[in-house]
C-alpha cells in the first residue's frame, strides 16, 4: 500500500518562463491564476504548466533552433514552456527562418485551440514558417513538490529575454491578468498580502531581485550551479516549516507552514 501511494505521489515534469524586460523598468512577466484552477488558484505565478505527450513529438526537430544542444527532456522542457507562454500570455518565442524575431500578435482563437488540444502546437508553428528559439532560454532554477502535497510537480524555471514587439494577454481561462511587474513589486505585494504568491514563486522573484536588468539576470543563471530544490518538511520549536538546501542560492530558507 505504501508503494502504491509513493508512485501515485510521483511528481510530473512541468516548465515555466519568465520573460524580462528593460523597458521602463526591470520587470518580469506574471500572469493572475483563474479562482477555479485547483491549483494555486487566484496566485500571482510565471506563465507554465505541466508536460503534453506532443511536447515530444520528434517532429519538432525541424521547427526549433538549438535542437543538438539539448537531451530530450530538456528539449520537451522548452518546448512546452514556450507552448505555456503562448497559451497563457500570447507571447511566441520564435523567429522565421531568415533569423527575424517573430513579432505578431497570436490569434486568441488559435491559442484556445491550442490549449483545448484541438490543434497541436507544432501544426501553429509549422503553419507560421518559424523556429521556436529553445536555445534562447536559460535554466533559472528547478523545484519539485514536497511529497506531503497532494500534487506534485518536478518544475524547471527558465529565463529569457521578451520579445520587444509581442503585447502579452492573458487567456481568461486558466489565467485572468496578465502584467508586467518589477520583482521588488511583487515582493512587496506578496508581503502586505495584496497578492498571493505561492512559496516556490516567492523565492524565484527573491533570486530575479537580485539581478540589475535582463541581461544580468541570464548571466547570474548561468554561472550559478543548478541546484534540485526539494522543501523538507521539518518541526522546529512547535512550528512546521519548509527548508531548503542552503546552497540553492536563495539564502538560509525557513517558511512556516500555516
Amino acid at each position: 500500500m505504501m508503494h502504491h501511494e509513493e508512485s501515485a505521489l510521483e511528481p510530473k515534469l512541468a516548465a515555466t518562463i519568465l520573460l524580462l524586460r528593460d523597458e521602463p523598468e526591470f520587470q518580469v512577466l506574471m500572469v493572475k491564476r483563474h479562482q477555479q484552477i485547483d491549483f494555486a488558484s487566484g496566485a500571482l505565478v510565471f506563465p507554465g504548466g505541466k508536460l503534453h505527450d506532443r511536447d515530444a513529438d520528434p517532429a519538432w526537430a525541424e521547427h526549433c533552433t538549438g535542437w543538438p544542444q539539448f537531451d530530450e527532456v530538456q528539449r520537451k522542457l522548452r518546448i512546452a514552456a514556450i507552448r505555456e507562454v503562448f497559451e497563457e500570455a500570447g507571447i511566441l518565442l520564435a523567429h522565421h527562418r531568415d533569423g527575424r524575431l517573430f513579432e505578431h500578435s497570436c490569434e486568441p482563437a488559435v491559442r484556445s485551440a491550442v490549449d483545448r488540444g484541438d490543434l497541436a502546437f507544432l501544426d501553429v508553428v509549422r503553419d507560421l514558417g518559424v523556429q521556436l528559439r529553445l536555445d534562447a532560454l536559460r535554466v533559472f532554477a528547478r523545484w519539485i513538490t514536497p511529497p506531503i502535497m497532494p500534487k506534485r510537480f518536478d518544475t524547471f524555471f527558465y529565463v529569457v529575454h521578451a520579445p520587444a514587439n509581442q503585447v502579452a494577454a492573458c487567456d481568461g481561462h486558466e489565467t485572468v491578468d496578465a502584467e508586467w511587474i518589477a520583482p521588488r513589486d511583487v515582493l512587496r505585494l506578496a508581503g502586505s498580502g495584496e497578492r498571493t504568491v505561492i512559496f516556490p514563486t516567492r523565492m524565484n522573484v527573491q533570486l530575479l531581485s537580485e539581478a540589475s536588468d535582463a541581461s544580468d539576470c541570464l548571466r547570474r543563471a548561468e554561472e550559478r550551479p543548478l541546484v534540485t530544490v526539494l522543501p523538507r518538511l521539518e518541526e522546529r520549536n512547535g512550528q512546521r516549516v519548509l527548508v531548503i538546501p542552503d546552497n540553492a542560492g536563495y539564502g538560509p530558507v525557513v517558511e512556516i507552514v500555516g
